[in-house]
């Protein structure tokens, strides 16, 4: 997959439409999820998609084929998203939007082999709460529990993507590992 990255990035360089097609094919749904995930605002990940093609398109000069393509394109749209984040910081209320729902992939929360409404009644609720605890998350912590445990990237990946040594992304993902289960302790006692 790697080889076949290169080859389309390259040929999306020199010109060819169809192999940044390829791409975007290849990555919406990953960077829409990753940015839906760390925004929790659906209007707002597809913005970051959007963004995340065009400074792909825009760079693709930068791409090093040494380099995992993953790794290239989910560092763009995890640091936009972090972007994102910091600008609305001071006007953003973490569960304003999940109050009414809106935000949440109801399909995510649905199991394979249909669980009746009172089994879906209860994902959904842990789900929720899972959200609101990522959602909770410091800043520095999230990023990498998410793109480790929701998008089941490697230490070394996460590291590569954010540009932080590994000894650190280790720290934090045990960190967040921590605020979460203290969190969804916390929570659980409130319920």
């Amino acid at each position: 997959m790697r080889d076949i990255e290169a080859r389309l990035a390259k040929l999306a360089y020199n010109g060819d439409r169809n192999a940044f097609s390829e791409l975007v094919d290849l990555y919406t749904d990953k960077i829409f999820h990753l940015a839906n995930r760390m925004l929790g605002n659906r209007q707002e990940a597809e913005d970051i998609v959007q963004e995340t093609f065009l400074r792909v398109y825009k760079n693709l000069g930068k791409y090093d084929p040494n380099q995992k393509f993953s790794t290239w394109i989910y560092r763009i749209a995890t640091n936009l998203c972090i972007d994102r984040l910091r600008r609305r910081k001071h006007q953003y209320s973490l569960d304003a939007e999940v109050a009414d729902g809106e935000g949440i992939d109801w399909h995510a929360m649905l199991a394979s082999d249909e669980p009746g409404p009172e089994q879906r009644l209860i994902l959904s609720e842990i789900q929720l709460q899972m959200r609101k605890a990522i959602e909770a998350l410091p800043e520095k912590y999230k990023s990498v529990v998410i793109l480790r445990y929701l998008h089941d990237l490697s230490l070394q990946e996460i590291s590569e993507i954010l540009d932080i040594p590994v000894t650190t992304i280790k720290t934090r993902v045990h960190r967040g590992r921590e605020f979460l289960r203290r969190k969804l302790e916390q929570d659980k006692l409130l319920l």
